[in-house]
């Protein structure tokens, strides 16, 4: 009996979790916020904007819109692997990987998300070079290919991991 009672208790501490998925929701509405701001000043800005400042708008709000994705990653398959089922019926408009990202393709997800917003960055980066120093430039470049090298090793851990037993790579 205590060990159920022990085991019950374990069981529900998983709500735990919930405030932080909750927490993150109300970061995905500041993200909105900082998004809307950014697309009011590429809009008044546009008209007197050169190309490469037009470009690096948009990259702008294709950064802060891939932020927003991943949150949205983090939020249902968190709540949903460590927490409880959203349940929202056949839902028309439920996305179709909701219920089917397990922690291993959440990692993979949460890097690849980062590799592509370090990707958008390095451009934007590479649009303005005289606005960063050779120093700058060097570390975010180092940081963003510490991003790929990571997200290669994860996927090919998580595929060393799935691989049938008796079929693993030869060294």
């Amino acid at each position: 009996m205590i060990e159920r009672n022990l085991e019950r208790g374990l069981f529900a501490s998983r709500w735990i979790m919930a405030p932080f998925y909750v927490g993150l929701v109300f970061a995905l509405v500041g993200l909105l916020i900082k998004f809307m701001q950014e697309l009011f000043h590429f809009a008044v800005e546009l008209t007197r904007a050169g190309e490469a400042d037009v470009v690096l708008g948009i990259l702008s709000l294709i950064d802060l819109s891939l932020a927003g994705n991943l949150l949205l990653i983090v939020i249902f398959s968190g709540y949903e692997n460590f927490v409880s089922k959203i349940d929202v019926g056949d839902h028309e408009d439920a996305p179709d990987w909701k219920g089917k990202v397990d922690f291993g393709a959440l990692k993979l997800k949460l890097i690849a998300s980062m590799v592509a917003i370090s990707g958008i960055h390095m451009l934007k980066v590479f649009m303005g070079l005289a606005k960063y120093s050779d120093r700058d430039i060097m570390w975010m470049t180092i940081i963003h290919v510490v991003f790929v090298v990571t997200g290669v090793l994860l996927a090919l851990m998580d595929r060393l991991s799935h691989a049938p037993d008796g079929i693993r790579p030869e060294h």
